[in-house]
């Protein structure tokens, strides 16, 4: 009796867990696999130093990214994964990529470089 009592009483906790957890994990925004695979089409233009235009997928991506940036926390976190991104790209120069939201005319808040300061 005192197991079944006690199994009861975890499955209550574990519940009570998911319903206050679920509400978080719904509302945060893009994560950075999310935010990676909706950049992906950018990577030819970044990878050829931005010779030839700036693929349409690319800037649906850079689009669909800004368009789920719409609290601080979640513009943080977005730019958190732009910035770890930025730093996979080494051997590019760095105005290529910092450039590519004007170039599919969006504005976001902050330059997309390994230097950027997302917490301000």
């Amino acid at each position: 009796m005192a197991s079944s009592s006690f199994v009861l009483g975890l499955t209550y906790v574990v519940l009570m867990c998911m319903m206050v957890y679920a509400p978080l994990v719904a509302d945060a925004a893009m994560s950075c696999g999310q935010v990676q695979t909706s950049l992906v089409p950018c990577i030819p233009y970044i990878s050829n130093n931005g010779a030839g235009g700036v693929p349409p997928g690319c800037c649906s991506g850079i689009v669909a990214v800004n368009n789920a940036a719409k609290t601080t926390p979640d513009r943080r976190s977005i730019c958190d994964c732009l910035k770890k991104a930025a730093s996979a790209f080494t051997a590019v120069n760095p105005n290529v990529i910092s450039g590519l939201p004007a170039k599919c005319n969006v504005n976001i808040p902050y330059k997309i470089s390994t230097s950027t300061n997302c917490k301000t």
